[in-house]
């Protein structure tokens, strides 16, 4: 297996190398990657800071890196076409390349204040009541679209529908007379190609996470976990965190969810691969369906032409290709924190814990051993998440369960890189579904086992309000 895929020796991989054109530079995280470290303010070449490897990746694995960044990156194209190695796209579909909605490994962003959806860093989940749990995607399908909507298609064939986003805005007074202009968004779906949605569809936008510390967050020990679970509140402190139990095709038992908005994904191979059926209709080892995410109703999409070949294992996406790109999702390094020592940011750190922002977002996690993952393995990292399941209220529920995931529930999203979405990204949009443009605004939607933390920074006196959100943006 080392040679196979690290030393490339593989014909497929090989073959696959000649034909990207592919050089073995890469960029480097620095050394003290998971360790906060004073900086100067974040400057526009930092644009890139979420594209650079693990530092103390072993060189032989390098290759490996810059092979999985190529797939990340690959615009497929749809059937049939001259190449095997790129073609099987959609039918429907949501991107061409997993770098369109990530971008530069950082957050996706929604469609603009024009309601534009020209941006396709957002896309919308589709599920009905029922017995979701049950199924291996966790959610009961809508009857006619699935469980997506594809807002592309090959030349041929209609698009699922056009996403619309309207917000309606009310103002939140803090301490000290100042206030804040929070925006609701409303996610309508327009021209539906293949009919009306079933009249209980319910509609869960979701932005495209940033890509950092993945492979991190998939070494930290599911007993650790587990250990933070307290769904019955038993120590009385506002808090219920509980973990999602989520289908996994290698074991007869549920498994520990870890990966997606809603914990709905076990590890990350099987998030890698979902998505790449789902949001670009790419076939593999764990996702056949050369159709991606279409449905009995849509026998055109289910009837045109796919990518599987000989070549490709029978899949569009090879195994070989599914190893790579995974490798390279494990690997991409968070930068440090910076400012860390300023008197600002550690008044804030100070804060976060005071208003009990910390018992969600778990500032420090211990990795474990994975022999094959040398440069993540027994780390000390500080991702702010406890990977559970949180009631956040009523103002961000989605209504849309998944697996143990109730509608009014989302996995605690990892605050490491928070300062550098902006840079990353162009601008910010936080939240499942980017609705707010500062951190201040991410903060007031916090509702359910969050609403006390909330109230006590709507009351921080203005400076205090300050030194949180500098902490913030220091991560």
């Amino acid at each position: 297996m080392h040679h196979a895929l690290y030393g490339c020796r593989r014909p497929g991989l090989g073959w696959l190398i000649l034909l990207l054109g592919i050089s073995q530079s890469l960029p480097m995280a620095r050394a003290d990657t998971d360790r906060a470290s004073p900086g100067p303010s974040v400057s526009a070449a930092e644009r890139k800071a979420f594209m650079r490897a693990e530092p103390d990746m072993p060189f032989e694995q390098r290759m490996t890196f810059v092979l999985g960044r190529a797939i990340f990156e690959k615009l497929w194209v749809s059937s049939p076409s001259s190449t095997t190695a790129s073609d099987g796209l959609g039918p429907l579909y949501n991107a061409r390349a997993c770098s369109r909605c990530h971008i530069n490994n950082g957050r996706g962003l929604p469609p603009d204040e024009q309601g534009s959806a020209n941006r396709n860093g957002i896309l919308v989940r589709l599920g009905i009541p029922g017995k979701g749990h049950q199924t291996p995607l966790g959610v009961t399908p809508e009857p006619t679209y699935g469980t997506q909507l594809q807002t592309f298609a090959v030349p041929g064939l209609k698009a699922e529908g056009s996403i619309r986003l309207e917000y309606t805005y009310r103002l939140v007074e803090l301490a000290g007379g100042e206030s804040v202009e929070l925006r609701q968004p409303i996610y309508t779906i327009t021209d539906p190609g293949y009919g009306p949605l079933h009249p209980q569809t319910r509609l869960s936008p979701r932005l495209a996470p940033a890509m950092i510390g993945l492979g991190l967050l998939e070494l930290i020990p599911a007993a650790d976990i587990l250990a933070r679970e307290d769904p019955d509140d038993a120590d009385d402190d506002g808090i219920s965190g509980r973990a999602n139990r989520v289908f996994h095709p290698d074991h007869d038992r549920p498994q520990l969810g870890r990966f997606g908005w809603k914990a709905g994904q076990p590890d990350l191979r099987l998030q890698n691969a979902g998505a790449l059926n789902t949001d670009i209709g790419i076939s593999n080892p764990d996702y056949p369906a050369p159709a991606g995410d279409c449905t009995v109703a849509q026998l055109d999409c289910r009837q045109a032409p796919n990518g599987n070949t000989e070549a490709q294992g029978g899949h569009e996406a090879s195994a070989e290709m599914m190893a790579v790109l995974l490798f390279y999702t494990q690997h991409l390094a968070v930068p440090p924190q910076r400012r860390a020592e300023h008197p600002e940011v550690q008044a804030g750190a100070q804060l976060f814990t005071e208003l009990g922002c910390s018992r969600c977002h778990t500032p420090t996690q211990q990795t474990g051993q994975a022999p094959d993952r040398p440069a993540l393995s027994n780390r000390t990292i500080h991702p702010y998440t406890d990977l559970l399941l949180h009631d956040m209220g009523a103002a961000l529920a989605d209504h849309r369960p998944e697996f143990a995931a109730n509608g009014r529930e989302w996995r605690t999203p990892p605050l490491w890189g928070l300062g550098l979405h902006r840079t990353v990204s162009g601008e910010r949009a936080l939240l499942h579904d980017g609705r707010a443009r500062t951190l201040a605004e991410a903060i007031l939607w916090h509702g359910g086992e969050a609403a006390d933390s909330r109230e006590y920074f709507r009351q921080l006196p203005s400076q205090q309000r300050d030194q949180l959100i500098a902490f913030l943006e220091s991560l």
